[in-house]
C-alpha cells in the first residue's frame, strides 16, 4: 500500500515538473522521420501550441495542416542556445499552399535572433522568425491544407518549430511528456558543445 502510494506521489510530481517546464508548449521530439514533401509530418490540432524538436540533415523538412474549418495560425522558429556558444545556425520557414505555392516566407538568415531564458525549463533559445506577434496568433487561414517548409543554406541543425498558441494538456499528452522531455534535453541542450569545441578535439 506505501509503495503504491509513493509511487502515485512521484507520479503527480514529475507531471508538476513537466508542465511547469512545458512553458504552454506541448514538445514533440521529431527525429525519427524524414518530413520529405512526400512524407511530410502531420500538424494535428493546429491552433494547439507544440514545440516540435527537430534537426535538418541535408534536406528540408515539410508539416502538414489539414484544416476543415477557419483557424488561427501561428508559426516561430527557433533553435537552442548552448552555453556561451554564437548562433551558427539559422533557419528559414515558408508556409505553402496545398499545391506548394509560396503564401508567406520568413527569411531567417537575415532576421536578427535574439537570446531567450525560458526559466520554468531552465533553457536558453534563439529566437528567429515568426508569423503571429509575441509568441501569438494574428491571423486566421481559410479551412484547407497547408505545408510548413524549414531549411537553411546548408539544410543541417538542430531547430524547434514552434505551432499554435492554445495551451492544451490532455493525460495522454502529460504521459508522453514524461518520456519525451529527458531525450529533448540530452540531444537538444546536455549533451551538446559548441561547433568550435568540436573541432578543438579532434
Amino acid at each position: 500500500m506505501k509503495e503504491k502510494i509513493f509511487t502515485s506521489l512521484v507520479i503527480i510530481l514529475s507531471v508538476i515538473l513537466v508542465l511547469k517546464s512545458a512553458e504552454a508548449h506541448q514538445p514533440v521530439l521529431n527525429s525519427e522521420k524524414n518530413n520529405s514533401v512526400e512524407e511530410p509530418y502531420i500538424i494535428e490540432e493546429p491552433e494547439v501550441s507544440k514545440a516540435i524538436f527537430a534537426e535538418l540533415k541535408g534536406e528540408p523538412h515539410y508539416y502538414r495542416i489539414d484544416s476543415n474549418t477557419k483557424f488561427k495560425f501561428y508559426a516561430g522558429i527557433t533553435t537552442p542556445k548552448i552555453d556561451n556558444c554564437p548562433l551558427t545556425k539559422k533557419f528559414s520557414f515558408d508556409v505553402l499552399d496545398s499545391d506548394l505555392e509560396l503564401i508567406k516566407k520568413k527569411d531567417g538568415e537575415n532576421f536578427n535572433w535574439w537570446p531567450w531564458y525560458e526559466k520554468h525549463g531552465e533553457k536558453w533559445y534563439w529566437i528567429g522568425p515568426e508569423i503571429g506577434e509575441k509568441f501569438k496568433s494574428n491571423r486566421e487561414y481559410n479551412k484547407g491544407t497547408y505545408y510548413i517548409r524549414v531549411y537553411n543554406q546548408t539544410n543541417t541543425g538542430q531547430y524547434v518549430l514552434a505551432v499554435g498558441d492554445i495551451e492544451s494538456f490532455p493525460i495522454s499528452v502529460i504521459v508522453k511528456m514524461l518520456f519525451t522531455l529527458p531525450s529533448i534535453n540530452s540531444a537538444f541542450w546536455d549533451d551538446v558543445t559548441c561547433p568550435e569545441a568540436k573541432i578543438h578535439n579532434q
